[in-house]
């Protein structure tokens, strides 16, 4: 997850400190009560994930990864046939004898602790599975403990955020609305504190305030839907219950779509799980006169649920929540996050390698579909064209200290770094680069409002927060989350319009946007990229 808010009495050493604590406090405690965990009872512990890629990438390809995969002991849990690729359970040997098959393309272990054995049978997984009974009816998954809650270890701090100590605000009554007067998105007047932003250069454009019109109504941007791929998104919010589709959303919080309801809420057991409730009310939330209004109020939201029992987001997650909001007609997804456990995925790693290849087919698939895949850029402030150290990976690991990367450009953040991602870097309320953001010319799409972690409400990011609260938080997941709502409403307007042609459309409008916000334009094209996002009038 990308943010980077402060709560009162927690800075990011101790939310870290509190967090491997309690992670390896909990993971303990699974193991040895049995069942904490939802994992089927295993052989000592020595099972590791694996995502497969046939050299195929249809349904024949990942039948024949399966079938290769079990001939070496593999256990197959999901399949994914749009892309030729299966997810298995496996000793720690599997991958290196695999990758010598014929047919197979690439082999990466998606995680670096082994976990007592496969998850248990989940019910209905919708891509359809292989035939070691994966799919029969049972009772849990590695990702969604069974209906009622149970133990779930709480993440690791994989991203400088707010925990469950995040401070909430009062109802801001649709009036702490700066980012969205910025991109011109407001249906009326903007409220109090938008008064505090760099006001238009004479003659430069025209005030959000005057281009109401310009924007869909909310029965247009009813027939669009969006996906929110992250930590779950509570659509018992005031502000989300009618912009939540059930039908489109789901948890793939252990690699397989669970599509029971309520699958797609967030556990409030794992630390940054209301993330996901936030991002999606910068995209949709009602204009109602309460709360908060989204960029696009009014559009249907997916909801998936990528974050697991372990606080991580693994490729196997994305992968197959990449598939499910594909299939499931997002015209845009929305990926506030990086993959885990490596911050950076380096080629020459041959599992590191697979993970990117698997996640990458997954991307294309959506795009093909006529997905517009939004990314965060990261809130490391780090240009992505250089040479850079990443002292957090692995980050699921129980013990000890991370590795100390001296990575070179070749390492990629996924998916932020993949073809025809429009990823996303931050800009503050007076429309200049955010500190933390990520940059790097080429790397990076667009700038969109993240806003100041020590802004309060009137600099950081309002959006909604479960159990009918809300939140001021910052960073490049909240600069995502404004993109998205924007790739919405142009769907809204020209839905005859492809991926591309979309974006074209916010990089010409996003391009004229610097120059009525910035008095010199947004010349540092590292850090902004196309320009600060702004709403096209047509």
């Amino acid at each position: 997850m990308e943010q980077v808010s402060q709560a009162p009495g927690s800075t990011p050493a101790t939310r870290r400190r509190r967090s491997v604590r309690v992670l390896g406090a909990t993971l303990l405690t699974g193991l040895l009560l049995g069942g904490a965990v939802p994992y089927v009872t295993g052989n000592g512990g020595t099972y590791l994930s694996y995502l497969v890629l046939d050299e195929r990438t249809d349904a024949q390809g990942a039948a024949h990864a399966a079938d290769r995969a079990r001939a070496l002991g593999g256990k197959i849990v999901q399949d994914y046939p749009q892309i030729g690729a299966v997810l298995a359970y496996a000793g720690p040997q599997f991958a290196g004898k695999l990758r010598r098959q014929p047919g197979i393309a690439a082999v990466g272990a998606t995680r670096t602790v082994p976990v007592p054995s496969p998850p248990r049978p989940l019910a209905g997984a919708a891509f359809g599975t292989g035939e070691d009974t994966w799919a029969a009816a049972g009772t849990g998954t590695a990702g969604l403990p069974p209906a009622g809650g149970g133990a779930a270890p709480v993440a690791d701090d994989v991203a400088e955020g707010a925990d469950d100590s995040t401070a909430t605000v009062p109802d801001p009554g649709e009036q702490s609305d700066w980012n969205l007067a910025m991109i011109g998105a407001l249906g009326r007047p903007a409220g109090r504190t938008a008064a505090l932003l760099r006001p238009p250069l004479a003659g430069a454009g025209t005030p959000s305030a005057d281009r109401a019109g310009a924007l869909p109504t909310a029965q247009q941007l009813s027939g669009v839907t969006v996906a929110v791929l992250d930590s779950g998104v509570d659509d018992t919010h005031p502000d989300l219950r009618t912009a939540v589709d059930p039908a489109a959303s789901a948890s793939c919080a252990d690699g397989r779509p669970d599509s029971r309801s309520g699958a797609w809420r967030p556990d409030d057991a794992i630390n940054e799980s209301g993330h996901g409730t936030h991002v999606a009310g910068i995209v949709g939330a009602a204009r109602d006169g309460h709360g908060v209004t989204g960029v696009a109020p009014g559009v249907r939201i997916a909801a998936v649920r990528l974050l697991g029992p372990l606080g991580q987001y693994y490729a196997e997650n994305i992968v197959c929540g990449m598939l499910w909001a594909a299939d499931h007609g997002a015209r845009a997804i929305n990926d506030s996050y990086f993959a885990d456990p490596w911050k950076y995925n380096c080629p020459e790693d041959a599992d590191q390698a697979a993970l990117a290849a698997a996640v990458g087919r997954a991307v294309a698939y959506a795009q093909r579909k006529g997905a517009v895949v939004v990314a965060s850029a990261g809130n490391d402030g780090q240009d992505l064209n250089a040479g850079r150290e990443d002292r957090r990976s692995p980050n699921d690991r129980t013990s000890g200290p991370p590795e100390e990367r001296q990575l070179g450009t070749e390492c990629i953040r996924l998916p932020g770094e993949l073809p025809g991602v429009v990823t996303v870097t931050a800009v503050d309320r007076t429309g200049l680069p955010s500190a933390y953001s990520n940059y790097g010319r080429g790397k990076v799409s667009i700038a969109a409002p993240g806003g100041d972690p020590d802004g309060g409400t009137q600099g950081a990011v309002v959006s909604d927060w479960p159990g009918g609260r809300y939140a001021a938080l910052a960073g490049t997941s909240m600069s995502a989350a404004h993109v998205t709502g924007a790739v919405a409403v142009v769907a809204a307007l020209h839905p005859d319009w492809d991926p591309g042609r979309i974006t074209a459309a916010l990089s010409r409008a996003a391009a004229d946007s610097c120059a009525r916000t910035l008095p010199l334009g947004c010349q540092e094209h590292d850090y902004y990229g196309a320009g600060i996002l702004a709403l096209p009038t047509g």
